[in-house]
């Protein structure tokens, strides 16, 4: 089940379920619980990840998805089921901080999808499995990846993971868009991010996220406009002048590297 625990201004929220690392409907309900937590509190990222080693999230349990199949949804209601999983990922979205997926093994099915709906996913050098396997089941994702991953990658290469239900190993999902980078220890790596994160001005992390999400599906010019509104309310916030003074307050000669503490550390 998903526990979750504050390390400064970071949530870090692991999912166990020994030996497997299934996802479940149950689970499904404690992780909307958990987002209504953080849309209401003060953290400044969100990092999720698994508690079984070498397993994310092994994908949804197959025996609850064939026993919805032997007993279904009244036709009125269904599909129940993917509708409130579609709506808690959007939720992640949504939130005003970043999520980070530490893809500490194998991340399939739901997993994967889970990942999708996270703003960054750090994957963990192993052997491990990464992708949408659902149609090997039978099956075809119904929790957002379809949708998601052909937004990602494109749609030919969607159709060639989707309907060959190929799952990748990290170098290759890397290769292929679908993780943002590669870590020997995902969660550490993904520690390292959100704290990054947590250093930045809040109000400008969280209406830069709203705002491409909103825009990235819309034509130029009514994108535009979102960005020119979002661009005007970070304006407004007073905490945004601090961090511009400290900016500005530096030699010529040290602001480039201000910018760029990575490389200049």
């Amino acid at each position: 089940m998903w526990e979750e625990c504050r390390d400064g201004d970071v949530v870090v929220a692991t999912y166990t379920a020994p030996p497997m690392n299934y996802h479940t409907d149950a689970a499904v309900g404690r992780l909307e619980e958990m987002i209504d937590g953080w849309a209401a509190g003060d953290a400044s990222a969100i990092v999720l990840t698994g508690g079984v080693a070498g397993r994310f999230i092994t994908h949804f349990d197959v025996d609850q998805i064939l026993a919805n199949q032997e007993h279904p949804d009244p036709v009125f209601d269904a599909p129940r089921r993917s509708r409130r999983v579609q709506a808690v990922l959007r939720r992640l979205n949504d939130l005003p901080q970043p999520v980070i997926a530490a893809m500490n093994g194998d991340t399939m099915g739901f997993g994967y999808e889970l990942a999708l709906s996270s703003d960054v996913r750090v994957a963990q050098r192993g052997d491990y499995r990464i992708g949408l396997p659902e149609v090997r089941l039978g099956l075809i994702p119904g929790g957002s990846g379809l949708t998601r991953l052909g937004k990602l990658v494109g749609l030919a290469r969607a159709l060639d993971l989707i309907l060959r239900a190929r799952v990748l190993t990290p170098e290759e999902a890397l290769a292929y868009g679908l993780v943002t980078e590669l870590a020997d220890d995902a969660l550490a790596a993904s520690m390292e991010i959100a704290s990054e994160l947590a250093a930045m001005p809040s109000i400008s992390v969280a209406i830069a996220k709203k705002a491409l999400y909103e825009a990235i599906d819309l034509p130029l010019d009514q994108a535009l406009r979102i960005e020119t509104e979002a661009s005007f309310r970070v304006k407004q916030a007073p905490e945004i002048m601090r961090p511009m003074r400290e900016y500005l307050a530096l030699p010529l000669e040290q602001r480039r590297a201000w910018l760029d503490p990575d490389r200049s550390a």
